[in-house]
């Protein structure tokens, strides 16, 4: 027997036991004729003294870091205790020990604050999976893929396992594909998702499906993304958009409770797609605080409830309002009080190519009630104030505003709202919000190629009202200039995203369940019969032996993770994650292959030069 503790499970009570342990050496403390040794494997660290008599020991057979041992003692109690540690309070005298495996000098620290770099972390992973903080990340995946598993369980859902090697679909993102050597010059696709499975699934009677399952999509990467990502992916059958939101409220409180110990029974919110854009600026927005935007040009079509806010900057003749397509306005709390150099921080923040605005205007409405502003020559100071009550904008708050095309002022306005909210440190890791953002587009129109691309993807069904909509009208766009007068430019998706604090962590929608419905849905993005044919025959035949109305939805699996554990990345919260170029630097992949596998696959490599 190894050990018969881990090193994380003696406490005062074990006091005078003989024990077992066994694991890394984390530090090396000597003191003279003493030596204390810190002591680690997963579940903790207990400290070790080696007394005298064991001490001498080392002289001859010294330990250094990471070396695997072994030591048999008993539990004392610590004279120096420390609150901070679990095994705080005692620590095991050493009796004999035994050195199972020695260990190169480590190349970083493997501590919570450790010196290591993210490459060469990345390079030696599994050095960097030693330390406590990754191996929490870990833990709390795991809790989290537990408390799913449970709920769904106890929801009736089974667990069934869809191919990974596939036929290449259309999806939204490139395919990885890899080649057959039993059928050359044919290429299996890995799934960007289980979706056309999970509804033959419902096809085939199993009402309650869940997986929590690797997708795979070769797109380009950044902090909360990855070449291959978990979802928990769910299906259901009999069942409208009220059924599928509310048994996923469900689970994600019933996650909330197990893994954050926190019981969120705050009603959850629900805005349309439109409400969500044109008062946050996106469509997951962050709505842990407030700060609304006030679209001052806003279409009359929009929101038909709410004050018509035009009058506030007509007749001033000033030209950056006047022949803008958009004017937004955001009211910052408390910010009136910001210096020159403070608002001309902003214009600039606002001008970094990423953002890419042309300048920034603001009003400070002071305590007194009065408005100072940059645009004060063009706006009486009773026009100024209209506007900053009309922001919302309580004494002490800085207005500012933004003007230009619409989609990329509502963008910049938006990342001006999230940064502000960062600044103001309204927006707390440890505070979580959710929302869903409901009745999408069902399409989006491609000015390169004129033609209807799928919001979402290409089995979402339109709500159930706008069905004969899609079905009676013709999809081709004969006026490219004015697609918006079309009639599917106002279909609307019968689709649902979950937000929490600002991400997207489950999309879904209603499915498409009827040949005919699905069929027109393939030819208003561009498909024709053949085409249609040959990439889902499978799933049209499916459609004519009793498919039953179905929906489902997605969770990015490593997105809720990482937001639970407060980190903006998910690499944190994967054990091998690969690097923003999409490579694996422990493996060192992707990486060629042997020539003789190119003659197996019967491939040629044609690579073409810079």
């Amino acid at each position: 027997m190894f050990r018969s503790n881990t090193c994380g499970e003696l406490r005062i009570q074990d006091k005078g036991r003989n024990v077992q342990l066994a694991g890394w050496v984390q530090t090396i403390r000597k003191y003279g004729a003493i030596t204390f040794v810190d002591l680690r494997d997963r579940y903790g660290i207990t400290q070790l003294l080696f007394g005298e008599k064991v001490n001498t020991q080392l002289e001859t057979t010294p330990l250094g870091r990471e070396f695997v041992l072994q030591v048999n003692g008993e539990v004392i109690e610590r004279s120096n205790k420390n609150p901070q540690l679990a095994t705080g309070e005692i620590e095991v005298d050493v009796q004999s020990f035994t050195i199972l495996n020695r260990a190169a000098v480590p190349p970083f620290t493997i501590q919570d604050d450790t010196d290591g770099g993210d490459d060469l972390r990345m390079k030696y992973r599994f050095l960097d999976l030693r330390r406590s903080s990754v191996r929490r990340n870990l833990e709390l995946r795991y809790a989290v893929n537990r408390a799913a598993r449970t709920y769904l369980h106890e929801q009736q859902f089974m667990d069934i396992e869809t191919p990974f090697l596939i036929k290449s679909t259309p999806e939204g993102a490139r395919d990885f594909v890899v080649p057959s050597r039993m059928n050359p010059g044919q290429f299996y696709a890995l799934p960007q998702s289980p979706q056309t499975f999970k509804q033959l699934l419902m096809v085939s009677g199993y009402d309650r499906y869940y997986q929590i399952v690797k997708c795979f999509r070769d797109e380009d990467l950044r902090a909360d993304r990855q070449p291959e990502f978990t979802q928990i992916d769910c299906e259901m059958a009999f069942v409208e958009q009220e059924d599928i939101l509310t048994m996923f409220e469900g689970m994600i409180r019933f996650i909330f409770k197990e893994v954050k110990q926190l019981d969120y029974t705050d009603p959850i919110a629900r805005l349309s797609w439109e409400e969500a854009m044109w008062t946050y600026g996106n469509d997951k927005p962050d709505i842990r605080f407030a700060m609304p935007l006030l679209n001052i040009k806003k279409p009359d079509t929009v929101f038909s409830d709410r004050a018509d806010h035009r009058a506030l900057i007509e007749g001033a003749n000033f030209k950056v309002f006047d022949e803008a397509e958009t004017v937004l306005a955001l009211a910052i709390p408390g910010a009136a009080a910001y210096t020159r150099k403070q608002t001309d921080e902003l214009t600039e923040w606002v001008q970094r190519p990423q953002i890419g605005m042309k300048g920034l205007a603001h009003i400070k409405y002071l305590e007194d009630g009065t408005c100072k502003s940059s645009i004060d020559k063009f706006y009486t100071p009773e026009q100024l104030l209209q506007l900053a009550k009309a922001a919302h904008a309580q004494p002490g708050d800085l207005i500012v505003v933004l003007a230009g095309k619409e989609e990329r002022t509502r963008k910049a306005m938006s990342e001006l709202r999230l940064e502000m909210g960062e600044r103001l440190g309204l927006r707390k890791p440890d505070e979580f919000k959710l929302c869903w953002v409901l009745d999408f587009p069902l399409f989006e129109y491609d000015e390169e190629s004129n033609r209807w691309v799928a919001r979402h993807h290409p089995f979402t069904s339109p709500k159930p009202d706008q069905i004969e909509t899609m079905i009676n009208n013709n999809p081709v766009i004969t006026d490219a200039a004015n697609y918006l007068s079309h009639p599917y430019a106002g279909i609307k998706a019968n689709a649902y995203d979950m937000v929490l604090n600002g991400n997207e962590i489950g999309g879904g929608s209603i499915r498409i369940y009827q040949r005919t419905l699905q069929e027109k849905m393939f030819a208003a993005l561009g498909m024709d019969k053949e085409e249609q044919q040959h990439k889902f025959g499978f799933l049209l035949g499916a459609f004519e032996y009793g498919a039953p109305p179905h929906g489902g939805i997605a969770f990015g699996f490593d997105r809720l993770c990482a937001i639970l554990g407060g980190s903006e990345s998910i690499r944190d919260f994967i054990a091998f994650p690969k690097n923003n170029a999409g490579r694996d630097v422990m493996l060192d992949a992707p990486a060629s292959i042997d020539e003789h596998q190119f003659e197996e696959l019967q491939i040629r490599l044609n690579l073409k030069k810079e």
